[in-house]
């Protein structure tokens, strides 16, 4: 985390604390969600299912890739094609639970504020 602090950072960043319980909210939400989504009628759900596994696998690989690696462009490679499939998830989900599409939204406005964050911070780390 150390590398991380020495960033140059855009006004909007965070506090440090702020992250755990978000996340923790929106992991109860997406999991609510996918519940939801399971329940409904629609007869072939395996490509929502498919859909959702794949940005919450971009989701897992996203830290990694950011910290880990020290990699922020990468990572931004990762949250935009999160936020792609994500976008995707949620009108499929939407097709078969309006409450399952909508608990995804605030998870979806969150991924958005991050994808900005790490925009302006490869912006302001042109060394990277």
């Amino acid at each position: 985390m150390i590398w991380y602090h020495s960033l140059n950072k855009p006004a909007l960043t965070p506090p440090d604390w702020i992250f755990a319980p978000v996340w923790i909210i929106l992991y109860i939400m997406m999991g609510l969600s996918l519940i939801i989504f399971f329940r409904c009628k629609k007869e072939n759900k395996s490509g929502g299912i498919i859909l959702f596994l794949s940005q919450f696998a971009l989701n897992l690989m996203w830290s990694p890739v950011f910290f880990g690696n020290m990699n922020p462009k990468g990572a931004l490679i990762i949250i935009v094609l999160m936020i792609i499939i994500l976008a995707w998830t949620i009108i499929d989900f939407y097709k078969c639970s309006k409450a399952a599409a909508l608990i995804l939204l605030p998870y979806f406005l969150w991924i958005c504020f991050a994808a900005y964050l790490n925009i302006e911070i490869v912006r302001l780390n042109p060394y990277l």
